[in-house]
């Protein structure tokens, strides 16, 4: 149900977010968006998908830096899971995943160059982080009662294999699942950078105005999203597993001294590698604070609140498109594929192309994030009321909507909400790659200049900014009392 404190923060949030828009350059500068727009929905439903050979094998590449990621992700995060309490490895688990993987590909790009360890451990490090989250919170609240019930003396490795694990089994199996689903949408976006993934040929295919070639891609994408049910069973993934290593491809060799190098030299600050001292130091540090870290932040947080309450806004519109409550099964069939396509495309694919047809802008941003995320908060929303039953004589249409549903899913509404507000942060600071003034934009600009000791301060920066985000989500939740499910 509604409350006083959780109104006064949403009218707060939606008066920021009101602000931010008249700060904001959401402007479309395309000479014909519409044509534009027009002819890339005429080359998604005429799709060629025959134009390059190596489509095939970018797929297959797809999937394989998806599997080998999350699996030692989630292998990783599991054993850091079982440590979580421990203060230093919940700031070390907070700091890896705050970085974006497309961040984490930058620097391994300087370094292992077009290697297949490169897209490997940017899924890895930053999903280890957020699977010893989540799995630690799974196993937290575990059910105590089946302890009780083990024979004295049992040992502590046999309690936990024995008692803990069977209680937590099933949450753990679907939100590594759902990781899965991540994965893939990871290693997609990770061919922006360069890598032989679907998201290298939707760039290339898109800036030589293909669009037949890019529906293809898309469709492919989603298809492969659509079908995990059908083809990701529990018998076969052992067999995936051993396999993916196989299809990643060999890539350049690594040259160990770029490694020594960058560590060495390229990352330290000019100041100190030129023995100018603290006093060089300090001032290299004003100017890259004044020039490139505050504009950053200030665009970065600017667009978070609108793509913020934006995604809050489509969610509470989208999720009666699924919900049993309204209309019919054809209704509700026609809503889930359409909240499927919106939250199996990843943000930075959608901001990629809403560029291309629209401009150089913040609102391509702003459409992605929220479509994006309020297709996954619709979509747990809309499920959610389906758990609610009402009155037999409860009103029907919108005053279902406005008095029967909403203010009874307001709270989780929210829980959820907050949840992804980290993750809309992360997801605006790496759409700066493509052109938009946030701090990805001035990351890749350092890393362009080979200056990857700026670029090294700026993805820091963007990193602490992340875990104070999240921080501040996770007080504001407790302070309300909003119930926060981990599957989100």
């Amino acid at each position: 149900m509604f409350s006083y404190p959780t109104v006064r923060l949403s009218l707060l949030f939606v008066a920021l977010a009101l602000v931010g828009l008249l700060l904001a350059d959401i402007s479309i500068t395309a000479s014909n968006p519409w044509r534009d727009l027009g002819n890339f929905f005429l080359g998604v439903v005429t799709p060629n998908f025959f134009s390059s050979e190596g489509l095939l094998t970018a797929l297959l590449r797809t999937v394989s830096f998806a599997f080998v990621g999350v699996a030692l992700g989630s292998l990783s995060g599991f054993l850091l899971a079982l440590l979580y309490r421990h203060g230093p490895v919940r700031v070390f688990c907070a700091f890896i995943r705050a970085i974006h993987e497309l961040f984490w590909a930058l620097i391994f790009l300087q370094f292992f160059g077009f290697h297949p360890l490169t897209g490997v451990l940017a899924i890895a490090i930053p999903y280890t982080g957020i699977f010893a989250k989540v799995y630690a919170e799974i196993l937290d609240e575990a059910d105590p009662e089946p302890y009780r019930l083990l024979p004295p003396g049992t040992g502590v490795v046999a309690a936990f294999v024995y008692a803990r694990i069977p209680d937590c089994w099933a949450q753990l199996r679907t939100y590594t699942a759902y990781r899965l689903e991540c994965g893939l949408r990871s290693s997609a976006i990770l061919g922006f950078v360069g890598l032989p993934t679907l998201g290298f040929y939707l760039e290339t295919s898109f800036s030589q105005g293909l669009y037949s070639d890019a529906g293809a891609v898309l469709i492919l994408f989603y298809v492969l999203i659509a079908a995990i049910p059908l083809w990701v069973r529990p018998k076969l993934l052992p067999v995936y597993l051993v396999a993916a290593p196989f299809f990643l491809g060999e890539g350049f060799p690594i040259v160990w001294g770029n490694v020594e190098r960058f560590f060495t030299e390229d990352i330290v600050p000019a100041p100190l590698r030129h023995g100018e001292g603290v006093g060089g130091l300090l001032s290299w540090l004003g100017d890259l604070f004044l020039n490139e870290a505050l504009p950053g932040i200030w665009n970065t947080v600017l667009l978070t609140q609108i793509a913020l309450v934006a995604t809050g806004l489509l969610a509470l519109l989208s999720f009666p498109l699924i919900s049993r409550h309204f209309g019919g099964p054809v209704r509700r069939t026609s809503g889930h594929i359409l909240l499927v396509v919106a939250r199996s495309t990843p943000e930075y694919v959608l901001a990629y192309i809403l560029l291309q047809l629209w401009g150089p802008s913040m609102l391509p941003a702003v459409v992605a994030l929220a479509l994006h995320n309020g297709g996954i908060i619709g979509h747990l929303i809309g499920r959610q009321s389906d758990t609610l039953r009402l009155r037999p004589d409860a009103p029907r249409g919108i005053h279902r909507y406005a008095w029967e549903l909403v203010p009874r899913l307001y709270r989780p509404f929210l829980a959820f909400l907050f949840y992804r507000w980290e993750i809309i942060m992360r997801e605006t600071a790496i759409l700066g790659i493509l052109g938009i003034y946030t701090l990805g934009f001035y990351v890749d600009s350092a890393i362009q200049n080979i200056r990857f000791d700026r670029a090294m301060v700026l993805i820091l920066i963007t990193a602490l900014l992340n875990i104070g985000i999240d921080a501040l989500g996770r007080f504001i939740r407790r302070r309300l009392a909003l119930q926060t499910l981990p599957s989100c």
